[in-house]
């Protein structure tokens, strides 16, 4: 994500939607200095933090990242054209972010050492799956933690709170799609408190 400036793009969705920093902190069940440490870019948020921020614009974490305008169908896209939606500290890579009426996500997930994506489970609509293709990675899924190892894989309900953190000494790398693109396109997300 680097380069991105995540506060300042809060910022300019906040502004446009004509919300204070107030009302949005109430809107989305978080303190009036975390938005503005946000937008200072003085924090970088979780995944699930921003995410919870993003609901209560509501804006998707695709449309976030890449933009709002969409890009023609096609069918190949090169590595440094997929669109970065990870917190700074993990990267997740999400394929064709603009095009439009995208039916599924597919994101290729790096995860250093120690990273997770936050405190907060994750729930949203759909189904989600994927392959670790290198590395460790602990995935709690309603409570039934695993780790899974290179080639190991998962599918599961999105809606149940899930939790992802690499647990090993080395970079995880993993591939994954989910269905409808719930997760990175907005939608009925719910947040575990």
């Amino acid at each position: 994500m680097q380069g991105f400036d995540v506060g300042a793009r809060l910022r300019q969705l906040r502004n446009a939607r004509g919300l204070s920093q107030r009302e949005l902190a109430k809107r989305a069940g978080v303190t009036n200095s975390t938005i503005s440490l946000v937008e200072q870019n003085s924090v970088s948020p979780s995944v699930s933090s921003l995410k919870k921020i993003l609901d209560a614009l509501p804006v998707s974490i695709s449309a976030f990242f890449a933009g709002d305008e969409l890009s023609q169908p096609r069918p190949f896209y090169p590595a440094d054209e997929l669109t970065e939606i990870g917190d700074g500290h993990l990267s997740w890579r999400l394929v064709a972010a603009r095009r439009p009426d995208r039916s599924m996500s597919i994101i290729h997930e790096r995860y250093p050492p120690g990273a997770d994506t936050g405190e907060e489970m994750l729930e949203h609509e759909g189904e989600e799956g994927g392959v670790v293709i290198s590395g460790t990675v602990e995935i709690t899924v309603n409570g039934e933690a695993a780790v899974l190892g290179a080639g190991d894989a998962y599918y599961f309900d999105s809606r149940l709170p899930h939790r992802f953190r690499n647990v090993g000494e080395t970079e995880c790398v993993i591939v994954s799609a989910n269905t409808p693109p719930t997760f990175s396109d907005g939608g009925q997300e719910l947040h575990h408190a």
